[in-house]
């Protein structure tokens, strides 16, 4: 009997190092279809659910040293050039009135992880400097609603492919939905707020 069972799934061989590079090239893809497929990668390889999950800590760290520079550089613009500043101006207001729904007044902790929750973490950071967060601050609230959001996807599709048994179409489904429900969420709040005013 092995001292540590699953020292072979952690360490593993150089098939897994290639596995772990697969799956973390997938979660790497910013839209669509990454988490779903690099979660489905990983189960049908072998991979553990914590060693899946570090992977896609690490790709939130890449997005965040790839990013903040470009974060950093158009919030340097955006006092110098006209339409930026209009811009920037718009944004905070759209930003406030998201954040207040979520969290009622003020742009506190909790609410900026929903945004990334419920946009990407991209935009998370974004609004998180906006509110006047530094960088290790702004991007722990960001990776902590994208992993909030990792989790639950990364849940829903293999749940919904131990009744599917195939990859393509759980992957399919959950991509679908990843577009439609916000659409749907959207449309239903809009239809209840009329009523709930008279």
């Amino acid at each position: 009997m092995a001292l540590f069972p699953l020292s072979g799934q952690i360490i593993g061989s150089a098939q897994s190092t290639s596995t772990m590079l697969s799956v973390l090239k997938l979660f790497l893809i910013p839209v669509g279809g990454g988490i779903p497929a690099g979660v489905l990668l990983a189960q049908a390889k072998g991979l553990a659910w914590p060693i899946t999950t570090g992977l896609y800590l690490v790709s939130d760290m890449v997005l965040a040293i790839a990013f903040e520079p470009i974060l950093r550089l158009i919030s340097a613009m955006v006092g110098k050039i006209r339409f930026l500043s209009r811009f920037s101006v718009a944004l905070k207001a759209v930003t406030a009135r998201s954040v207040a729904h979520i969290s009622g007044t003020g742009t506190g902790p909790l609410a900026l992880v929903m945004v990334a929750f419920g946009v990407d973490p991209m935009t998370g950071r974004a609004t998180a400097l906006a509110a006047g967060h530094g960088f290790l601050a702004g991007w722990a609230i960001a990776i902590i609603g994208d992993m909030l959001y990792f989790a639950v996807i990364a849940i829903t599709t293999l749940r919904l492919n131990s009744y599917f048994k195939d990859p393509n179409t759980t992957m399919l489904i959950i991509i679908g939905a990843m577009f439609v429900v916000p659409i749907l969420v959207r449309y239903f709040r809009s239809v209840r707020m009329p009523q709930k005013q008279c």
